[in-house]
């Protein structure tokens, strides 16, 4: 990720590597999985490596809720983009409309349009077309919100993304290893959730706050999450960047609500009440 912002730098839009290319199939379309009210357990059990951040297990308790069976898309997110999604404060965040005004957001970080009108994305493989089913990426907290807001749903908790995660999890989707370097469209999964781990971190509506009990580890890793749980948002899942054995459900990231240099993305969740 971090190599993928400094080659963006440069306006010769250069190649960090020939990338695997991805599967070219349709974005499955957006369906809704249902999940029960009641008390569940989340959090790293302990035992096996895990960052001190990820427990202790602690109970919580969940309304019902919906989880979209897949991460929105490019060709969702064109949607909004297209109704004036960056023109509508309404749709935002008081400080995420605050951004978009200074800073000139009007697409996610690494678009362009070419001459013609046509949508571009620079890639670690150089620039190329915007894929409309593929997930969307390197969007911030503030513009999934304001998706989110404009599509008449939320984001998901990211106690409601873990309990998912361990209850239902359908298909993943690409890890570093597959050498894609980019996200790829979501498989088709009729019975849970696909893509929840791989392809883009998802932002979830949760602040990155310590769990009940918490107590940072000794030495000098214990000086790196604990430090952070200020102005920070909880993403789950891993991305396209990640090893896949790096990753696990209970596994928490956090970065500014303003970052869109990863390779960040999002789900939508409703409320059943």
């Amino acid at each position: 990720m971090d190599l993928k912002h400094l080659f963006s730098c440069n306006p010769l839009d250069p190649v960090y590597a020939e990338a695997v290319p991805g599967p070219e199939r349709p974005a499955p379309e957006l369906a809704w999985f249902d999940f029960a009210e009641g008390i569940r357990q989340i959090g790293h059990p302990g035992g096996a490596f895990h960052y001190d951040n990820e427990g202790p297990v602690h109970r919580v308790f969940l309304e019902p809720f919906q989880l979209a069976s897949r991460p929105v898309t490019c060709g969702e997110f064109l949607n909004f983009i297209a109704d004036g999604g960056y023109h509508r404060p309404e749709l935002w965040l008081e400080e995420g409309w605050a951004r978009v005004q200074t800073e000139g957001w009007q697409a996610p970080q690494y678009w362009g349009k070419d001459a013609d009108g046509s949508w571009t994305v620079f890639t670690l493989g150089g620039r190329r077309p915007v894929d409309p089913e593929e997930p969307v990426a390197h969007v911030s907290y503030f513009e999934a919100d304001a998706y989110a807001r404009w599509a008449g749903a939320r984001l998901p908790t990211e106690a409601e993304w873990e309990v998912a995660a361990r209850e239902t999890s359908g298909p993943a989707g690409s890890f570093l290893g597959d050498g894609h370097l980019h996200p790829v469209p979501a498989r088709n999964s009729a019975h849970a959730p696909s893509q929840m781990f791989g392809d883009v971190w998802e932002w979830t509506g949760s602040a990155y706050l310590p769990y009940p009990g918490f107590a940072p580890a000794e030495g000098a890793v214990g000086e790196y999450n604990g430090k952070f749980m200020v102005n920070q948002m909880v993403l789950r899942g891993g991305c396209c960047a990640t090893p896949a054995d790096h990753i696990r459900a209970t596994y928490r990231n956090f970065f500014p609500t303003d970052a869109r240099w990863p390779f960040t993305g999002f789900r939508l969740a409703k409320s059943l009440t």
